[in-house]
């Protein structure tokens, strides 16, 4: 009865900790192709893991990190060769410079609920050494948030690649999907 006792009380504990440790917030980046010859070309789809998501339901305040150096090209359609050089590529210095900017945050200035379990959020995004202020809208709560969002690449100062003589390159604007739990920390 003592090791039953034991193995019941241990799986109890354990489960709702191995439960909360499998939700890891995440970011998901579309970067779309565009250009004389970007039928030749793919899409590319960057998975961001967020290190940090400090998430106050009631005193309505967010602040995500992610570490540049964890993102990860994981596009679909691409060989694991093309993957690798698209993964060199954007954290080098070209593109996020990763070594120079290890950190992407944001800080929200502004939350408003604009119905039930729907959010207005504004605020900071430091990426590439630029800070600039976006909104988007985000549904959920109260400990996991789903939401997109676009912006510009020059708008942070990065300078979309292009290759071929500009025949074939990413477009300015990228897509943000958030995934993301309250009080997630997926290390740094």
């Amino acid at each position: 009865m003592g090791k039953k006792c034991n193995l019941l009380w241990v799986l109890m504990f354990c489960f709702p900790v191995a439960q909360a440790c499998a939700q890891q917030s995440t970011i998901t980046v579309h970067v779309h192709k565009t250009g004389l010859f970007s039928s030749f070309a793919h899409n590319h789809v960057i998975s961001a893991p967020v290190a940090t998501a400090e998430v106050n339901a009631a005193g309505m305040s967010a602040a995500i990190t992610v570490l540049a150096k964890n993102m990860k090209v994981v596009d679909p359609d691409a060989s694991e060769k093309d993957r690798a050089e698209i993964q060199s590529t954007m954290l080098g210095p070209k593109v996020l410079n990763a070594a120079k900017f290890p950190e992407i945050r944001f800080n929200s200035s502004r939350i408003e609920q604009t119905g039930p379990q729907h959010y207005r959020v504004t605020g900071v995004l430091l990426l590439h050494g630029v800070s600039k202020e976006i909104s988007f809208e985000v549904t959920g709560g109260p400990q996991h948030y789903q939401g997109k969002a676009k912006l510009k690449q020059t708008d942070f100062g990065i300078q979309p690649v292009s290759v071929a003589g500009g025949t074939v390159k990413v477009k300015d604007e990228v897509e943000l999907e958030f995934d993301i739990f309250a009080g997630a920390k997926n290390g740094r």
